[in-house]
């Protein structure tokens, strides 16, 4: 068996974290002090610093994703700001390296049609539905479904019907949708 470098993942390098508007986003999420958030695909970690302040030191934040530099950028942020409550991992959202039932909340920032795109969304969120409490919430922000730029060809971005399709049989029930800014909107669930 060869050993290749490993092909950026898709999305690798981008983030709608520039795009939303932050206030309404954390507003809408109200994310209490203390608990265990998981931002899968989280690039260089644009969210995950966010939410690690947001939930205070006596809270965690896992950033998970493929991109080995972004993981490594992130890393090197997270300690320059002092981020203690944060754990930054290479790893893919069809294996994340975490105990069942130990996350409080769940988090896809335009990731997920990534996922649809690529084959692997299934078992990505599987193991959301793994990992997450009962109770737990698992939030999305997509792109609204209208010609970009910015964001990915229409052709592969997600109506919140088409998320609700896809992540309901996991066992999450819809909560809310609310406009995150001009181009995103964010989906949230509650884990049965």
């Amino acid at each position: 068996m060869s050993h290749t470098e490993p092909q950026k993942p898709p999305g690798a390098g981008k983030s709608s974290f520039d795009l939303i508007d932050a206030a309404k986003l954390w507003a809408e999420l109200d994310l209490p002090q203390g608990i265990t958030f998981l931002d899968v695909g989280c690039g260089q970690g644009n969210y995950s610093l966010a939410a690690a302040a947001i939930i205070g030191p006596n809270g965690l934040v896992y950033a998970v994703d493929l991109w080995e530099e972004g993981i490594a950028a992130l890393k090197e942020r997270a300690a320059r700001e002092g981020r203690v409550n944060l754990k930054a991992l290479v790893a893919g959202a069809g294996q994340l390296p975490l105990e069942d039932r130990s996350v409080d909340a769940g988090f896809l920032a335009t990731v997920l049609h990534d996922l649809v795109e690529d084959g692997t969304a299934g078992g990505a969120l599987q193991e959301l539905a793994r990992v997450l409490k009962p109770g737990g919430r698992l939030a999305i922000v997509e792109f609204e479904k209208i010609d970009g730029p910015p964001g990915p060809p229409i052709q592969i971005r997600l109506n919140p019907e088409e998320v609700e399709a896809l992540v309901g049989p996991y066992g999450f029930r819809r909560e809310k949708t609310a406009q995150v800014g001009p181009y995103n909107y964010l989906i949230t669930f509650v884990k049965l």
